[in-house]
């Protein structure tokens, strides 16, 4: 049954998207469907800059250290980028420029500096190896690549780059000293940028699915601007719900940013969305509990976001109660499932403040369900209801054919905000992407009687650190280079602060000798450090296989799993 909260959701959205509301709805033609689309939206990320930059000029807006910009001042170091990217670079409309490095303010010039000039904003893992980061580069030939010193020490280790040029920057200081190797090419106010549209290719993120290698997932500017939109809907009928209560929030609100930016979930909801709300990003360098605290207190923070165990260790780190965190009313997660248990200690815990859990991925450019407040609280192991207006959800079966309510199938996604393919790769394309339109997610669910999506399970052979897709058959590819490996199974292993982490079993090869310390340092130099194994056992006797001369890899992971289970118990 619906819930007060569903009500006035839904009395919201229909007051925001009706006839006089703030987001019209119009309709775009695509997979032979007619899709809402936010008519008011702007129709590219330029427009997009321009437009909000200006309305909120003299606002502050990005703090990062010692550096403190107002939207006005990052709009115009943004145009200085771009005038350099095209007169100097000679960045065209349509090529991919590559962004590796960690967050930043000049981050997120150089971001908005590479979509105003036509670029295709590539971004890169920073927290890949030199192989990975190589292979991110060249998958989508890169013509320029922006990278800070770590990053660029990597991919020179590499040094397989085909045709890019690589351009390091700083992230110390503003703009025009961190940004200096970029704009000293030349370019300025009157440089003319080009004209961008809908249509033309704005962003492509990695993700890593079961097939093992990253895939550029990429987006054309309506897509991006309509997911961006998306969630200015949810802010707004949250708004509206907490007016209507008698609790409008006060003053500017503010985020601390301490999830990655080349992650979905950093781009489209919090920086993105931060340009339509006027509101100031704190920029977290490094995740430490303590610090994003002081951060929260000192600059009055009033949503975080991070994946789950972010606000868990915030809700049970000893010195919580020497901060002032009243200010901050939201705890929101998201790219991992959050258990239960954590759930109720953050409401117990700080109770003026409600956690919310959402679901998205790169694919659909973080739009998906959200679960909020008392909706969260009562059903905390959904992942909510599908976010209005934009998105359709279905749960199909194998053939694509939608289920009853109730019954567990493929979780789909199908709205204006959805990814146009992976780049360069047809083949994982079509089987993502159905002929209608819907994304097939690879999460495997089922809709409940009041339309709450809850996950089950995992079709695609992946494993969720944190936050961070890690293909099994990835780790397994580099374990399998070590030549004396015999045979291997990669696979998740349960942890209470990561949800997931990467467990492997293997076989050494006969008359050879193999240590855990060896492997795991041949696979330092190979993998993130995210993906390298945290847990290896090595086996004596031949992996378990199936009929079909397959791994069975099924029986080993509830095998160890269990095993990691029963050594928790003794434990404790």
């Amino acid at each position: 049954m619906a819930t007060e909260l569903d009500q006035m959701m839904d009395e919201a959205i229909q007051a925001l998207t009706g006839e006089g509301g703030m987001l019209p709805l119009t309709t775009f033609e695509k997979y032979g469907h007619k899709l809402p689309m936010i008519a008011s939206a702007p129709p590219a990320l330029s427009h997009f800059f321009a437009y909000f930059c200006m309305q909120h000029a003299d606002a502050e807006f990005l703090v990062d250290g010692e550096t403190r910009l107002t939207f006005g001042q990052s709009y115009a170091a943004a145009r200085h980028v771009a005038a350099a990217l095209v007169a100097g670079h000679g960045i065209r409309k349509g090529d991919r420029v590559g962004l590796a490095a960690r967050n930043s303010a000049n981050w997120i010039i150089a971001y908005m500096g590479i979509l105003m000039a036509g670029g295709v904003a590539t971004l890169l893992n920073g927290w890949w190896q030199g192989p990975e980061l190589c292979a991110g580069i060249t998958d989508v030939d890169c013509t320029l690549v922006l990278a800070d010193d770590r990053c660029a020490r990597r991919i020179a280790e590499c040094g397989a780059t085909g045709n890019a040029r690589l351009i390091v920057f700083s992230h110390d200081g503003p703009p025009e000293s961190g940004l200096a190797p970029v704009l000293e090419a030349g370019g300025d106010a009157s440089t003319e940028l080009p004209e961008l549209t809908g249509d033309d290719i704005a962003t492509i993120l990695f993700t890593s699915g079961s097939t093992g290698q990253s895939k550029g997932a990429y987006s054309d500017h309506r897509g991006v601007v309509q997911g961006v939109f998306s969630y200015v809907a949810q802010t707004l009928m949250a708004l509206n719900i907490v007016t209507r209560q008698g609790k409008p929030p006060e003053g500017q609100p503010a985020t601390l940013l301490n999830v990655p930016l080349f992650h979905v979930t950093a781009e489209v909801p919090v920086l993105l969305q931060s340009f339509v709300i006027g509101r100031k990003l704190v920029l977290m360098p490094k995740w430490d509990a303590e610090e994003a605290m002081r951060l929260i207190e000192k600059e009055k923070i009033s949503y975080f976001v991070g994946v789950p165990l972010m606000s868990y260790e915030i809700a049970q780190h000893p010195n919580r109660d020497k901060y002032d965190l009243r200010t901050c009313v939201t705890f929101a997660a998201g790219g991992a499932p959050r258990p239960v248990e954590h759930v109720k200690r953050i409401k117990e815990t700080m109770d003026w403040a409600f956690p919310i859990l959402g679901y998205g991925l790169t694919e659909t450019n973080g739009v998906g369900c959200g679960n909020f407040n008392e909706n969260y609280m009562a059903k905390p192991d959904s992942t909510g209801q599908p976010s209005r207006p934009l998105v359709d959800l279905a749960i199909l079966d194998d053939n694509g054919y939608p289920l009853p309510q109730g019954q567990v199938g493929e979780v789909s996604i199908r709205s204006i905000a959805n990814f146009l393919g992976y780049w360069n790769n047809e083949a994982a394309t079509k089987a993502a992407i159905m002929p209608d339109g819907y994304f097939r997610t690879g999460d495997l669910g089922y809709l409940d009687a009041d339309g709450y999506l809850f996950i089950v399970d995992r079709k695609k052979d992946i494993i969720i650190r944190g936050g961070e897709n890690i293909s099994c058959v990835e780790v397994e590819s580099a374990i399998y280079a070590h030549p004396d490996i015999a045979e291997a199974s990669v696979f998740g292993i349960p942890d209470e602060r990561f949800g997931e982490i990467v467990g492997a079993v293997y076989v050494v090869r006969e008359g050879a000798s193999l240590s855990d310390e060896q492997l795991t340092e041949f696979l330092s130099g190979q993998l993130a450090a995210f993906k390298v194994p945290a847990r290896l056992w090595q086996s004596a006797e031949a992996l378990p296989r199936l009929g079909t001369a397959k791994i069975d890899k099924v029986s080993l992971r509830k095998s160890y799993q269990a095993a990691v289970a029963a050594e928790a118990g003794a434990a404790t």
